[in-house]
């Protein structure tokens, strides 16, 4: 008699023959890129999100909302019916594969926020059947997965291992990046099980070029924390040098250039205005987090908290000197940011300091104009403000405050126009009577 082959078995053969339905929850920056990845390399994908606007964008438009997804891409892929996104998510049931990247932001009250990883989970749980394999790829803090995705499916007595298959992947997005993509960004990944280590290490090695294996859920979910936690706490401390250098008089953009010479034990870091993103902000208090109830304080991390929160602060304090020495009030001055998202050459604003300096500015009685070719208009303090185009005339303002070094910008034509500049982000390499370094 023939035995019947595993439901491991089965999922392991559809994955090699590209035959599984890959599931995406959360068409976001990690999402829809995922999403898109699969759908290229000829897998059915289906994208999940609650908004609306989003569905219609990909589905009607055939438009791409994030700048590193093609719309040509989109439409082709929609067309050619390898990738539909969708608010349905009763279509969950015709998923072999569901991959969650929802948001996991921090908390007003200080506390991690995984509601969206519950929320998906509990989804996910109305639509249950087997075999399939599950991966977080939302980050969050060690033991996320155990304690919400297998204890769930354990509860609803699915063996895990053998009927559902779970596994945690760090997401490793960087927007805006034209060398680094999804596809050959190094994948780690670690399973409840070796059975679901071994899928979801074949899945993904079916679209990314190099997989790396970690024994454990915890430690995969922790690798993400030390990534983005070694960029907070290295932007802290070149940001409390910078402030060092400006009391000592010292140009710390030419310290960095002179540094960065060295050809081992260093690598450079640049001060700003602040950090932003969804990652960078609230990963470290995560480890943060966690470190503490688990009885350890971590003084580093914490430190460098207070630094990179200050800085839009330390920022307001520095404009107000500038003005000051060139015998101009803050009130009633006319203030142009240059830069409104968190980092160049992007569209994405969360957690911009950008945002808490104008808002600072606003409260402050300055009249604030913003000048961004990726964010079309903006609220500030129940004021919608309106970007101004790149070749505003620059001269008509009193100070022009560089917040963010879209490389879209005439430096030059903002240095000869401008008669006060406040550089943020070190584009000026020389001085310049007119011109006011971080």
């Amino acid at each position: 008699m023939k035995r019947e082959k595993s439901l491991y078995c089965l999922l392991r053969e559809k994955i090699l023959n590209k035959k599984v339905t890959v599931g995406v929850i959360g068409l976001g920056y990690v999402g829809l890129p995922i999403s898109i990845e699969f759908a290229k390399k000829g897998f059915n994908t289906i994208g999940f999100d609650i908004d609306k606007h989003k569905i219609k964008k990909l589905m009607r438009d055939r438009k791409s909302y994030i700048m590193d997804v093609c719309s040509q891409d989109i439409a082709y892929l929609v067309n050619k019916n390898v990738f539909r996104a969708t608010t349905d998510f009763a279509l969950l049931r015709k998923v072999d594969v569901c991959i969650i990247c929802v948001p996991t932001p921090w908390s007003k009250t200080k506390q991690p926020d995984i509601s969206k990883i519950i929320e998906a989970t509990h989804t996910l749980l109305k639509y249950i059947h087997t075999p399939l394999l599950v991966i977080l790829e939302s980050t969050t803090y060690p033991g996320t997965t155990e304690e919400i995705l297998v204890q769930s499916f354990l509860k609803r007595k699915l063996i895990v291992g053998e009927e559902i298959f779970v596994c945690f992947s760090p997401e490793r997005i960087d927007p805006g990046n034209k060398e680094f993509k999804f596809s050959n960004i190094p994948k780690v990944i670690s399973g409840k099980t070796k059975k679901c280590l071994n899928l979801g290490k074949l899945l993904y090695s079916q679209v990314v070029e190099k997989v790396y294996t970690v024994s454990s859920l915890a430690t995969a979910e922790m690798v993400k924390l030390l990534e983005n936690s070694f960029r907070f706490i290295n932007i802290g401390f070149i940001n409390e040098f910078a402030m060092l250098c400006k009391k000592m008089n010292i140009d710390v953009w030419e310290v960095i250039r002179a540094s960065s010479t060295k050809p081992f034990g260093y690598m450079p870091f640049y001060p700003g205005p602040g950090i932003g993103g969804e990652c960078i902000p609230a990963d470290p208090l995560y480890l943060a987090w966690k470190a503490k109830i688990s009885g350890f304080e971590p003084r580093m991390i914490d430190l460098a908290s207070q630094i990179n929160f200050y800085m839009p602060t330390y920022i307001i304090d520095r404009i107000f000197e500038v003005l000051n020495n060139f015998k101009k009030s803050i009130k009633g001055s006319k203030i142009l940011i240059c830069g409104i998202t968190y980092k160049k050459d992007v569209s994405d604003t969360r957690e911009s300091p950008a945002l808490e300096i104008m808002e600072k500015l606003f409260y402050l009685g300055a009249k604030i104009s913003y000048i961004d070719p990726y964010v079309k208009s903006i609220k500030i303090k129940d004021k919608i403000l309106i970007s101004k185009g790149v070749n505003t005339n620059f001269s008509k303002y009193d100070l022009v405050v560089i917040c963010t070094e879209h490389s879209i910008f005439d430096y030059e034509k903002i240095r000869k126009e401008a008669p006060l500049i406040f550089d943020a982000r070190g584009v000026y390499k020389n001085s310049y009577e007119n011109i006011v370094k971080l």
